[in-house]
């Protein structure tokens, strides 16, 4: 995702060029981690925030969002109020026996997470850049995913806290790993990266999971990097937070799939403030599978983004793009997909479909979907419908005693659940749908 050189920086980006010279050297890491940092920095420097101007941000101008940078969170302390914060704001799902790894304002707190389940291994992102290893460094920088886009390299640069996963070769787990992610009271910004490397063979649910108790905006910056290697099976499910409407929250995902390796990820969003979920998916070995879906639930001025780029770089993979979107009062929903099929990989079989239905003349979806073939044994296709509930569908349950909103809430229900269905797990969705509800009893509200 290149950007665009900038001749003038905006407050926002000055602030964030003297934050960075201040933390540099108390930001963790050995030296090659520091050089990558620094590189980082660079690239962000010479193409500023992203705006409109560029390419892959074009529905969406980051600059003009973060009109202030504000100061990086500080380590939290583990106390009893703490614990207490997280009970109330992130309850357990119900019916999922989760595994829990917590992290508040971006850094790992051992002493409010779980013991893994055998055969998995956990660590802070902290100490993993201090001891240097070069797999995990390399790991991190993601090669040739997400090259020059300004706001990954924001996230290189400053990365703070986060989680290492690792989990071994053939190690089927069945109790489901969940990342709660908090912030604080107060108003600051979060850089964290975490990174799941899943051995050949082996099987994990990971479920993402953010909540906040700001009153006030804030700017989250965070990156996950999944590695999964020949065989492994990860299912991914990320819940990013209600955030303040002047909050900005950038989420990105990058996926790199080995041989006969499968990733199914799915995004929930619900509005706060300016969302921007880009992902990154690259089939590096045959015979891979990969989905990636979601649902997008706005209102009021909520502006949800998700800008995907899958890499068939392998022959004989599979990818599957599905999300659905719906758009009350004035949001503003953009679906952004790029599929490359390069030139050795040929029998690649992809589809991308992205549908809305706005409930709201004052809606707006942006629908961009692309293919780049290379190959010429391939199938692949794409689709983007926008439109409004079919207004016969909502006389039809009226007439049978329905009252209208509730008429319109369970027609849109059944919108979403298409792409919720994709979610493997009974419980996760159970989960999913529950929060779809409360989306849809709210509608109308201030």
């Amino acid at each position: 995702m290149p950007g665009d050189v900038k001749t003038a920086q905006s407050a926002a980006e000055e602030k964030l060029v003297a934050e960075f010279a201040r933390a540099r050297a108390s930001l963790p890491g050995t030296e090659p981690v520091g050089a990558l940092r620094d590189a980082a920095f660079a690239t962000f420097k010479s193409a500023g925030l992203p705006t409109r101007r560029v390419e892959a941000w074009h529905y969406t101008d980051l600059r003009i969002a973060m009109r202030d940078a504000l100061p990086l969170a500080s380590a939290p302390k583990p106390d009893a109020a703490l614990k207490q914060k997280l009970e109330k704001l992130a309850p357990r799902i119900a019916d999922l026996a989760t595994a829990r790894l917590v992290l508040v304002d971006g850094y790992f707190i051992a002493e409010l997470s779980d013991a893994m389940p055998k055969g998995v291994s956990v660590s802070a992102l902290s100490d993993a850049l201090a001891k240097g290893d070069a797999t995990i460094v390399e790991a991190l920088s993601a090669p040739g995913m997400g090259q020059g886009d300004a706001a990954l390299a924001l996230n290189t640069a400053f990365m703070q806290g986060g989680v290492v996963i690792d989990v071994a070769s053939g190690k089927q787990v069945a109790q489901p790993i969940e990342i709660v992610a908090v912030s604080s009271e107060s108003s600051h910004a979060i850089y964290a990266r975490s990174l799941l490397r899943v051995g050949a063979g082996a099987h994990l649910t990971l479920i993402e999971r953010d909540v906040s108790a700001a009153a006030q905006a804030e700017q989250r910056n965070n990156a996950l990097v999944v590695m999964v290697a020949d065989e492994g099976q990860v299912e991914h499910v990320f819940v990013p937070a209600v955030l303040n409407s002047a909050s900005t929250h950038v989420a990105s995902l990058l996926a790199v799939l080995g041989a006969k390796a499968s990733f199914n990820s799915f995004t929930l969003a619900q509005g706060g403030g300016l969302l921007r979920r880009q992902i990154h998916m690259r089939f590096d070995g045959e015979h891979a599978k990969g989905q990636l879906a979601g649902a997008s639930v706005l209102r009021q001025k909520d502006h949800a983004d998700t800008t995907l780029v899958v890499q068939h770089v392998a022959a004989h993979c599979q990818s599957r793009e599905y999300f659905k979107t719906v758009l009350d009062g004035e949001a503003t929903g953009v679906y952004q997909g790029k599929v490359i099929v390069a030139p050795g990989a040929q029998k690649t079989d992809g589809a991308m479909k992205s549908h809305a239905i706005l409930l709201s003349d004052n809606a707006t979806m942006n629908n961009k979907p692309e293919l780049e073939i290379f190959a010429d044994d391939v199938v692949c296709g794409h689709g983007a419908t926008v439109a409004q509930l079919d207004e016969d569908q909502v006389f039809y349950a009226m007439a049978r005693g329905l009252p209208k909103p509730v008429a319109e809430s369970m027609l849109l229900e059944a919108f979403v659940d298409e792409a919720t269905d994709r979610v493997e797990s009974e419980p996760v969705r159970v989960y999913l749908t529950s929060l779809i509800g409360q989306w849809l009893s709210q509608r109308g509200r201030a």
